[in-house]
């Protein structure tokens, strides 16, 4: 596993602002507001040759009672149980207070490498006097750095990168699944995440919009790796109000982006509403391997036809996706969960799955012969031949003699044969029609 660096320290010292700038993403929300960040948030980042995973964590505020400042504040502390290196952030301008004390007598005793990073030094050249107040902390020498203009970034990590363990695998991972986990608030995603690893890495409250950032979690089960991508939950337009929760909806558009699979959560007990139709929307318009998850189906009320019922409503409401496979579960429960594993890894097979131009032209020939090509005053549709360009979706073009021809209709009989003898279950494929003359 690549090394783990979390960043902690108490609210507003401006970690978010550190981890954008070493990830070169927006990924944690910046804004003004001591608790925005509420839950751990990952991100594979890259320095000189080495690989490692980088952690953001809600501030820490070590006498909070309050119920989600308190829950901030154990995610940090799993987040420095696992970490194999620290960066803990203070700020020159508030110099040390009560707070950092208490968060650095913490990290002590946790016994974990640190680096801490003194924020807020703005210009270059010696430090002011009160950056030297931080070596009372006895954490060593402090670097000083500016998350907001990059200034010291590059000795943090040099630093940082020079205490991973000597059998760190620091290389790139190229095989994990990635999987964002899709839907509307209280769907159950981040209960999902937690059953599937086992431990409570997502905050969970039934307190709506709990999660507002994307978040990665790192899993590995027969082989396989998964990089699941919880999501926040998104809501209608109309409700958002805050710029917070703006964010927050692009961030799960961004996490759509980029992942393989998307398991698009539905409330089983609350039925599909309009917003699952623009969520699901939006992957099949990505071109992503798309699973329906129905959840809370352990507290559903059901007679032998409720499942058939709920598959034709879904079937009929998101016709645009036939190819999109199913399945009833409960996350609470932990029912069925396995089997949503194996269909993450079998769909992302056919996402990137390729066929041999041979292949793929004797069933647009047998296509052809089983249902004539539609002609228009005289002039009859000819399919010259078709080849696989890409995958993840499988991506097609047939070369044709005049494409106004091709009619919709005709596209989706010809998609439906290449279906039915090579599957390409839970993925969408692309058609892309091109114009060839008899003298080409």
């Amino acid at each position: 596993m690549k090394p783990l660096v979390a960043i902690v320290g108490r609210p507003n010292v401006g970690k978010s602002t550190l981890f954008n700038k070493i990830s070169g993403a927006r990924i944690s929300i910046v804004e003004d507001v001591p608790g925005v960040t509420r839950d751990r948030i990952y991100s594979d980042v890259t320095w000189l040759d080495k690989h490692f995973t980088l952690i953001d964590t809600g501030g820490i505020e070590p006498a909070s009672k309050d119920e989600i400042l308190s829950k901030m504040r154990e995610q940090a502390q799993l987040a420095i149980e696992m970490a194999d290196v620290v960066i803990f952030m203070v700020n020159v301008k508030d110099g040390v207070t009560a707070n950092d004390i208490e968060v650095s007598q913490m990290l002590l005793k946790a016994k974990k490498k640190i680096v801490l990073a003194v924020n807020k030094v703005d210009s270059v050249g010696d430090p002011p006097f009160e950056f030297y107040e931080f070596y009372n902390l006895g954490l060593g020498d402090p670097i000083a750095i500016s998350s907001t203009h990059g200034l010291g970034v590059g000795d943090l990590l040099d630093e940082v990168t020079g205490m991973f363990p000597e059998d760190a695998d620091t290389s790139e991972d190229e095989d994990e699944i990635k999987v964002a986990v899709i839907g509307r608030p209280n769907a159950g995603k981040s209960s999902l995440i937690n059953r599937i690893i086992g431990e409570e890495r997502v905050i969970v409250s039934n307190i709506a919009g709990t999660t507002r950032d994307a978040i990665d979690t790192h899993y590995e089960k027969d082989g396989n790796r998964f990089l699941f991508i919880d999501t926040a939950g998104m809501r209608k337009r109309g409700r958002i109000d805050e710029s917070i929760e703006k964010f927050s909806v692009i961030r799960s558009l961004a996490a759509v982006d980029r992942s393989d699979v998307c398991v698009i959560m539905i409330d089983g007990s609350e039925g599909i509403a309009e917003q699952d139709t623009k969520i699901a929307g939006y992957a099949d318009s990505q071109g992503k391997a798309c699973i329906f998850v129905i959840n809370k189906w352990d507290i559903v009320k059901k007679n032998d036809k409720t499942m058939n019922e709920f598959k034709y409503r879904l079937r009929e409401t998101f016709a645009f996706m036939s190819y999109a496979s199913m399945m009833f579960i409960s996350a609470k429960t932990g029912q069925r969960v396995d089997k949503l594993l194996e269909e993450i890894v079998k769909v992302n097979e056919q996402h990137k799955r390729r066929i041999t131009t041979g292949m793929l032209n004797d069933v647009i020939n047998e296509a052809v012969n089983k249902q004539q090509p539609p002609a228009d005053k005289g002039k009859r549709l000819r399919i010259y031949y078709g080849t696989q360009t890409s995958v993840a979706p499988p991506t097609f073009v047939l070369f044709v003699n005049d494409s106004e021809l091709f009619h919709f209709s005709y596209k989706r009989f010809i998609e439906n044969q290449i279906r039915e003898n090579f599957g390409f279950e839970g993925t969408p494929i692309r058609l892309v029609i091109r114009e060839k003359n008899n003298k080409e």
